[in-house]
């Protein structure tokens, strides 16, 4: 289903991700990581936007941002995603095809405590991908990037961040809410308390998102 003008508002914060094409790498080398980093930094001087918190995998990235006015969210996307892949195709001359697997996907977030789950679930990729013994250990995400980063790149939280926070990330989320969030990652569904989620789904013209998948059952009218 298409989506809507609306689907992208401002002062809302939102969960966005890319992946490569067919889960290809679209980060070889530390250098990669790095001059990504540099264009999410560059993003910022050409749209609005508060960025939160952000994972770059070898083959996605997952950002938690919050555009300022409704055509921020794309403006900034669009200016990194395209830039990536100029950049890119220049640096790996032999690249052929799409870099990315199409348009990024992107959910929006109640901010209270779904914000700070999915700050854990966003920061601890590397960890549940057994890539590093701790998440803080991944040099290329908002928990363990080096302070320049972090005050270049990063805005204040919405929400208080809980004490202790690097050892609260490298704890697995209940399945409940990790449930929820993977939902939401896969359908687009605004994450947040039930009403909440009805309300933003309804502004944003996602009231698909909230019903069950499949056709409906066919009822037996002998």
């Amino acid at each position: 289903m298409p989506r809507t003008a609306r689907s992208a508002i401002g002062n809302v914060v939102y969960h966005v991700l890319n992946r490569g094409n067919g889960r290809m790498r679209i980060f070889r080398k530390p250098g990669d990581y790095q001059a990504f980093l540099e264009l999410l930094i560059e993003g910022l001087t050409r749209a609005r936007v508060d960025l939160f918190g952000f994972c770059l995998m070898t083959n996605h990235w997952p950002l938690v941002l919050r555009p300022q006015r409704d055509k921020d969210l794309a403006a900034y996307l669009s200016w990194v995603s395209n830039t990536h892949v100029k950049r890119y195709r220049a640096h790996y001359r032999k690249t052929s095809g799409h870099l990315y697997q199409g348009r990024f996907k992107s959910f929006a977030v109640q901010e209270d405590s779904y914000f700070l789950n999915l700050l854990r679930y966003v920061e601890a990729n590397p960890l549940r991908a057994k890539m590093v013994p701790s998440a803080s250990h991944w040099p290329w995400s908002s928990l363990g990037c080096d302070a320049e980063v972090k005050t270049k790149l990063l805005s204040p939280w919405p929400v208080d961040r809980p004490r202790h926070w690097p050892a609260l990330v490298d704890q697995a989320l209940p399945e409940g809410q990790l449930d929820r969030i993977r939902t939401s990652v896969v359908r687009d569904r605004p994450l947040g308390s039930d009403a909440w989620t009805r309300k933003m789904a309804k502004t944003m013209g996602l009231q698909h998102t909230l019903r069950p998948r499949g056709r409906p059952s066919k009822k037996n009218n002998s």
